[in-house]
């Protein structure tokens, strides 16, 4: 069954729907992924020109569809939409014989099948890779989970907070007490599961145009974050032990490289790494004496006189609002720029081209 449903496209779906030679033209993604990861990757590939089927069960269908709801607002909500805009929409009960006719026909036909099962829940089904790939030899599966398909927690239930947990991410997101926060932004979902499915499907396409013959992707997001917790591995590396909150580069042992608060309770972000940067950000704040008080000169990181510079930069953004420090800094080339709140971001003129990539 198919369902008719007005979704809204993002800019560049909508101009892939009319451009021949959009990246992914011609290519059809079957997305039967739930919830966050699976459909940002499907969302993407349809931004770049692909047809992308999402099969829902008929029933309740994506969970997202319930998730987030105002009072009174009926389904689906804005997460759900959001994540589904350009895609088509097909109602599949996968259990019945004429619906998994009608899902081996789509198989027949497309380029990529995404899904974010258990692993072992295709092959129940009976649409494991190789009984696909049979049908259609050069399609591409990307099977996204927690912690991959095999390996000792392969079966595990989680989510975006457990993958970066067990990844040694969540501890690097330490609050000024060196415990770690409950962060807004899912790194898991979003870099390890949407995003590394997006780059590994796009690489296999390659190769199954070179050679006729696609392949099953085993995407972890656990994994794949663990993979991208590179600045921490170099502390590892070079010191027997990842930083704590405040003790290295980035993650503010340095008055160059810190958040501080302003007047009006909002934050400026600086980051002014390099001595340039941070020589500009004392002219402007007329304090050449502390140009030399950087750590390329020898400030020792997370030390004593980078702590009690610290105090000193924040105790001036504190005499000021965010709009104040946001105009004096403005025309200045040292990295210094205020913390938005999404609201604030949506309206900014960066984002004119963008804005609509987050109107459900």
């Amino acid at each position: 069954m198919t369902e008719s449903l007005d979704l809204p496209e993002s800019p560049e779906a909508r101009e892939s729907s009319v451009v021949a030679d959009a990246p992914l033209a011609g290519v059809t993604v079957l997305d039967l992924t739930r919830l966050l990861p699976g459909p940002l990757a499907g969302l993407r590939l349809a931004e770049l020109g692909a047809h992308v089927v999402k099969i829902e069960d008929t029933g309740a269908g994506d969970y997202a569809r319930e998730m987030m709801l105002n009072d009174g607002e009926a389904p689906p909500s804005a997460f759900w939409r959001l994540l589904n805009r350009g895609k088509s929409v097909e109602r599949l009960d996968l259990k019945r014989d004429s619906d998994r006719a009608t899902f081996l026909d789509w198989v027949v036909r497309a380029d990529v099948l995404l899904e974010g099962f258990r692993p072992g829940v295709m092959a129940r089904l009976g649409f494991d890779y190789e009984t696909l790939a049979r049908l259609r030899p050069s399609l591409v599966m990307a099977s996204i989970t927690g912690y991959g398909q095999h390996g000792p927690m392969a079966q595990a239930a989680g989510h975006d907070i457990n993958y970066i947990g067990y990844a040694g991410v969540l501890d690097q997101l330490g609050d000024s007490n060196d415990a770690p926060i409950v962060p807004n932004f899912q790194i898991g979902d979003l870099y390890g599961g949407g995003q590394a499915a997006v780059q590994a499907v796009l690489a296999a396409l390659v190769a199954a145009q070179r050679t006729g013959r696609g392949r099953w992707l085993d995407v972890s997001m656990t994994h794949e974050v663990f993979r991208a917790n590179l600045i921490p591995a170099v502390a590892l590396h070079r010191q027997g032990h990842a930083p704590r909150a405040g003790a290295d580069l980035l993650n503010g042992g340095v008055p160059c490289y810190q958040v501080y608060r302003t007047r009006d309770g909002r934050y400026m972000a600086v980051g002014a790494l390099e001595l340039k940067f941070w020589q500009t950000l004392c002219d402007v704040l007329g304090r050449s004496e502390w140009k030399a008080r950087h750590w390329s000169l020898g400030q020792a990181i997370g030390g004593d006189d980078a702590r009690a510079l610290q105090a000193e930069l924040a105790a001036v953004f504190a005499s000021a609002s965010q709009a104040d420090w946001t105009l004096r800094f403005a025309d200045a080339d040292c990295c210094v720029t205020p913390v938005l709140r999404l609201e604030e971001a949506v309206t900014h003129a960066l984002f004119a081209q963008a804005r609509e990539a987050l109107t459900p």
